[in-house]
């Protein structure tokens, strides 16, 4: 399968990142087509970044969410295939030349993405043994969010990230529902990315996002499993982690662990919320 630059958009979902998006830009292939979505709607980055690139395409947006911010960008560009990509994220000098001849060895795929180069934190997952037919490809069932190249023509225009969705679990569905349609996902292993994750902003070292994060994981862990599993079996999965969090919220409770406490009291406002069925309400402040 041959792809070159010109068939590609960069998609970048911001949320106050501007300690780190430059670096993102600038390590992709030049002249490269790249849209920005902005979720705190920074007027002053937006300014920023159109005078110092001609390439670029800014949407200020309100907080949606990584997987709506995502769609947008992915509905807005022209182009055969969207590489969603965070602004943490940063191409090494041949990650782009190695990927594009990689894909010529593949006959088609859904999804496909560099390999993240600390071995320690994987961008994928395999759930089960897939036939690998060259060394530096790999089939695999899931790939994080933060390094997707999309090929648009395998999604209708609604069946990209699920909205409901805030902060986690939106790639891991859209994997699971691209492989239930025998679509297929890889990783390309002499391709590598730096994933900077966590701590990529000043907001990210905050409490109120640590709290925010809480309860959002268990909100998507439970609607993830009920839109996939069922009512019954989301409810038997989230058990355990309800009962964990219940019990660790009382003994930092008796030992006025105030911080503690409130990540557990946000776990289990998280699960109860999506357990009665209320969507991911819950939005950062700073």
């Amino acid at each position: 399968m041959n792809i070159d630059l010109n068939d590609i958009t960069f998609i970048i979902v911001s949320y106050k990142s501007k300690k780190v998006i430059y670096n993102c830009i600038n390590s992709l292939p030049q002249f490269s087509k790249i849209i920005i979505v902005e979720n705190s709607s920074d007027k002053e980055l937006k300014s920023d970044l159109e005078s110092k690139y001609d390439n670029i395409e800014i949407i200020l947006n309100n907080n949606i969410g990584m997987g709506a911010s995502n769609n947008i960008g992915i509905k807005k560009c022209n182009t055969k295939f969207a590489y969603v990509l965070n602004p943490d994220v940063i191409f090494r000098e041949n990650t782009f030349s190695n990927l594009i001849k990689s894909v010529q060895s593949i006959d088609d795929f859904s999804i496909i993405s560099p390999i993240n180069e600390n071995k320690k934190f994987p961008n994928y997952e395999i759930k089960k043994k897939y036939r690998q037919s060259h060394e530096n490809i790999i089939e695999v069932d899931t790939v994080d969010g933060f390094s997707m190249l999309i090929n648009k023509s395998k999604f209708d225009d609604s069946e990209f990230f699920d909205e409901n969705f805030f902060l986690y679990l939106e790639n891991t569905d859209l994997c699971l529902r691209q492989r239930i349609k025998n679509q297929k996902i890889f990783i390309i292993k002499n391709s590598e990315i730096n994933h900077m994750g966590s701590y990529s902003t000043k907001l990210d070292q905050s409490e109120s996002l640590e709290y925010i994060r809480n309860w959002h994981w268990m909100w998507s862990k439970f609607y993830f499993n009920k839109k996939h599993n069922g009512y019954l079996v989301a409810l038997i999965k989230i058990s355990g982690n309800l009962l964990s969090a219940i019990i660790k919220y009382l003994l930092y409770s008796l030992s006025f662990n105030t911080h503690k406490k409130k990540i557990y009291s946000m776990r289990i406002l998280g699960v109860i919320n999506s357990i009665i069925g209320k969507k991911s309400f819950l939005r950062p402040t700073d």
